[in-house]
């Protein structure tokens, strides 16, 4: 294993489309969504582990995750945990380890990647992974892996590329263009030139400060005067003092559409972002009606092609729905249609309104 390698598993976020089972206290990457008995950020550490050494695995996560990072991950070391005061994006918690990564290791090769995505083809994602952090080892780049589409889905972002590669299967970005719609997605995905925008970087950390420096100044101020304070004792209290000063951006936004060195890698191992109940039911083995079940107790008349998650030890008798999301914890039952599932946001929006935040 290369020991300039690393990776930062991004595990801050509420999963608030996977409502009412992911809370803010235990959102959707700590939770066993799929039922395979490990949680999606353990899936994603031991998918890591794999070819990253494990003490150059960094978590960055919400500070009132701590705790639930110790006990799921009990071999990454409690330095390796960086904790957000707050919630600013991706371009904040992408900088915040970038710099700090910078001051331990000025060849450090990063791959930012997000705790709570499905990948089914592990050999491959290491394989392209490998190539990628080659490229970047050699080449002042950029790289995003993008998706192959396998339809017109318009909850993601699209990347479209150059015709030309660059190198083995690489090639550089010519547009991002964010969630598209249908029309739009479906052309895109006719093209054959675009990709989905997984969300998943590799670079070397000194690119990607420079890509700070030029595309995004402000946010490289914060964090280039705070860098001495870095790895030492005064850290905690430096990022509580800087977190406030910085911009809620994504690293999209910040740096990735304004860069000219920016670069991908048409990808394909089994990605599924996970980022709602549909894109689960996708990835759920079902029943001979094409439920999606989840709960050891459950009786289906006439009903199909549902997305079900229940707990275990509870009865539950379904009659004639069909494409809904039905989801029950202990205090909350959710039934929505499927192809409502992007308003989700707006019920638990409307439910903090209502009843605070008893629910969420």
């Amino acid at each position: 294993m290369n020991k300039s390698n690393y990776v930062a598993i991004m595990a801050g976020g509420i999963g608030s489309r996977f409502w009412p089972m992911s809370r803010t206290n235990m959102p959707k990457q700590f939770l066993d969504i799929l039922g395979v008995g490990k949680t999606l950020i353990q899936s994603t550490f031991d998918r890591f582990a794999t070819f990253i050494p494990i003490e150059n695995i960094f978590i960055v996560t919400a500070a009132q995750y701590e705790d639930i990072v110790k006990k799921q991950l009990p071999d990454v070391a409690t330095q390796n945990i960086l904790c957000e005061p707050s919630r600013k994006n991706t371009a904040p918690c992408i900088a915040y380890i970038s710099y700090k990564l910078y001051q331990l290791d000025s060849n450090a090769n990063l791959i930012c990647a997000p705790a709570d995505h499905l990948i089914t083809e592990t050999n491959s994602f290491i394989d392209t992974c490998t190539k990628a952090l080659h490229f970047t080892s050699h080449i002042k780049a950029l790289i995003t892996l993008g998706i192959k589409p396998t339809n017109p889905n318009t909850g993601y972002g699209y990347i479209q590329y150059e015709s030309l590669s660059v190198g083995d299967n690489i090639f550089k970005v010519k547009l991002f263009t964010e969630k598209p719609d249908n029309a739009l997605a479906k052309t895109f995905v006719a093209s054959g030139d675009f990709l989905w925008n997984a969300g998943i970087f590799v670079w070397q950390v000194k690119n990607i400060i420079n890509a700070f420096a030029k595309n995004a100044p402000e946010l490289h101020e914060v964090f280039d005067g705070a860098k001495d304070k870095l790895n030492t004792v005064e850290e905690k209290e430096t990022i509580e003092n800087i977190y406030p000063l910085c911009t809620n951006i994504s690293i999209d936004y910040a740096v990735m559409e304004k860069a000219d060195n920016v670069y991908v890698i048409p990808s394909s191992f089994g990605w599924s972002d996970l980022g709602t109940w549909k894109s689960a039911y996708e990835t759920i083995e079902k029943d001979y009606l094409e439920n999606a079940v989840s709960g050891n107790e459950v009786i289906v008349f006439d009903a199909t092609k549902n997305m079900v998650q229940v707990p275990d030890n509870k009865l539950v008798v379904l009659q004639g729905l069909d494409d809904f999301i039905i989801v029950d914890t202990n205090d909350v039952l959710l039934i929505c249609k499927k192809d409502k599932e992007q308003e989700i946001k707006e019920y638990v929006a409307e439910v903090k309104r209502k009843k605070g935040d008893k629910y969420l």
